[in-house]
């Protein structure tokens, strides 16, 4: 999969999942943490919507020719990741300065060398231009493309029950996270090092962000004899230690601290991880300082985004934050903390910054920030499906008819309502 954007790329599959209206049973207690191991009809996952996922399916295996084109397409994917991998950070030809390449290691996109030093140290910034150098630690890619391959080969099994898909995701998920030769140590002490700087920082925290998705694929492989209990509790072990190095490290403290998009995605793995270990206690507390701490502080009462708007892809940004405040939203339903109809006494929302953005995705207004690459309507297109789902409103459903995937083959289809012919979601 090639990578176009920070955000809009390692998230892209979650970012085009519309979310279902509640989490909970009749008698209050969270819906998500009842699913349990070894039900394959109700996949224990956290951030893809059982709801649909099991409509899905259901209508697949009623003959619905309507999917059959996005089924196939899905199938092609899964046919080619058989073949994927095997994917682990042991391959790199770089050493990481534990001198363990079991340790992940990066290097910072946006920083180039210094044009005023002989030896180009230390390194200076750049935003929003990638240096071609990171592609010498090749641990980030290789783990986006891990987490393509075992996501893709999950979903397929899941709707369609060939086996062969999910003895490959399990085969794929014990070389990254199990196999003592080939795993991956639980911790970020090395991404986006800045040469002349540091040998890692907690920023790098954003590059793991993808693995909130595997933590679903696992869910939707619960059931199948390839994923052993053994297998389960190894993975959850892994997590476990990676949430508290992430709680517990200088760099994970640093990212927890961030107040951009940042720190934003920093909850999001936090809440998603302490779901998958089991310790709703942490998630609920993450996702409710979520209120006052990402979204009161990230977002102005007009809809505004300052710290995003200050980069040099604006829109991406802004939009990829929201992105991420949506899935702190949905990870929120989980334990019963209401994101989506949170607002501060000032108007401060989530809705809001959506409402901020909504206009320039319309074309009714030019956008007046920088945006390197070029402005998109088009990217906001995930963020409208989420809403229209969530706020149903005409302005919203005008923005989702705009934007509806007219690519039969996408996969989309498979994971959220379509339009109808005036406009509403089909909810």
């Amino acid at each position: 999969m090639k990578r176009t954007d920070l955000f809009l790329s390692a998230a892209a599959f979650v970012t085009t999942v519309c979310f279902s209206e509640g989490g909970f049973a009749a008698d209050g207690t969270p819906k998500q943490t009842e699913l349990g191991s070894g039900s394959q009809d109700l996949p224990r996952v956290f951030l893809l919507d059982v709801k649909y996922l099991q409509a899905a399916r259901r209508r697949i295996r009623d003959g619905d020719k309507s999917l059959a084109p996005a089924l196939a397409g899905l199938d092609r994917d899964a046919q080619r990741a058989l073949n994927a991998g095997p994917f682990s950070v042991v391959h790199k030809q770089a050493t990481p300065p534990s001198g363990d390449k079991h340790d992940y290691m990066s290097q910072a996109p946006y920083f180039w060398p210094n044009p005023d030093t002989t030896n180009g140290l230390p390194y200076i910034r750049r935003d929003g231009e990638r240096n071609p150098e990171i592609n010498r630690f090749p641990d980030h890619r290789v783990m986006d493309e891990m987490v393509e391959a075992v996501e893709t080969l999950a979903l397929s099994y899941y709707l369609d029950g060939n086996n062969a898909y999910a003895s490959k995701a399990a085969e794929l998920l014990r070389a990254w996270f199990l196999d003592p030769a080939t795993r991956m140590n639980p911790h970020l002490q090395y991404a986006q090092a800045i040469p002349g700087i540091n040998t890692g920082r907690g920023i790098g925290l954003i590059e793991t962000r993808g693995l909130t998705r595997v933590v679903d694929a696992i869910g939707l492989l619960t059931g199948s004899k390839a994923l052993t209990e053994a297998d389960q509790r190894g993975l959850q072990e892994w997590f476990d230690k990676f949430l508290r190095w992430m709680r517990e490290s200088q760099n994970g403290r640093d990212e927890a601290a961030a107040k951009n998009n940042h720190g934003t995605y920093y909850d999001v793995q936090a809440a998603s991880f302490a779901l998958f270990v089991d310790r709703q206690d942490l998630a609920r507390e993450v996702l409710q300082m979520a209120k006052q701490k990402r979204i009161a502080v990230q977002i102005e009462p007009d809809g505004r985004q300052p710290l995003e708007l200050a980069r040099t892809k604006a829109w991406s940004y802004s939009i990829g934050n929201l992105q991420g405040l949506m899935l702190l939203a949905r990870l929120g339903e989980n334990v019963g903390v209401d994101l989506w109809q949170f607002e501060t006494a000032d108007g401060r929302s989530i809705r809001r910054a959506f409402d901020y953005l909504a206009p320039f995705a319309a074309g009714e207004e030019k956008w007046p920030y920088r945006q390197l690459g070029g402005f998109s309507p088009r990217a906001l297109a995930p963020v409208v499906r989420r809403l229209a789902g969530k706020f149903p409103n005409d302005r919203y459903r005008a923005l989702l008819l705009k934007f509806q995937e007219e690519d039969p083959a996408s996969r989309t289809h498979l994971l959220r309502p379509g339009v109808a012919e005036k406009g509403q979601a089909t909810e």
